[in-house]
């Protein structure tokens, strides 16, 4: 392995945390979206309302497992899950590219599967509340 600057590896449990609660507040806000309105919601990206209000509900139960660093790794891959639904109904249904028009693509799915990759691989780290 080559490191330029190996001082800063002392923080890598630091920077999982970072990458942990930043993830968990971007599922934690979609989690709630759903869930305040259910039924416009479930318009608007073409689901039931039962389903939107599980979307929801696992959203904000998986951004909690990854904030609070419970079952970490199930927390991430079922976030996974998401996301991979998420990027094959952009692809295949609403036929959306990797960026999209007006940058509402793919890419950012993509960017949160690899965020959750990370964590399910390191196990988000040492820092954990509970």
């Amino acid at each position: 392995m080559s490191v330029v600057f190996p001082a800063l590896l002392r923080f890598g449990d630091v920077s999982l945390l970072v990458l942990r609660l930043m993830v968990a507040i971007v599922f934690f806000d979609s989690g709630l979206t759903h869930l305040k309105n259910p039924t416009e919601r479930a318009k608007s990206i073409g689901a039931s309302r039962g389903f939107t209000v599980f979307l929801g509900t696992a959203e904000v139960l998986g951004s909690a497992g990854l904030a609070l660093g419970t079952l970490t790794q199930l927390a991430a891959i079922g976030l996974i899950l998401i996301m991979l639904g998420a990027i094959q109904k952009k692809i295949f249904v609403w036929k959306t590219g990797f960026w999209g028009h007006r940058a509402y693509g793919w890419h950012y799915d993509l960017m949160l599967v690899v965020m959750n990759l990370v964590i399910v691989a390191t196990g988000g780290g040492r820092l954990v509340l509970l």
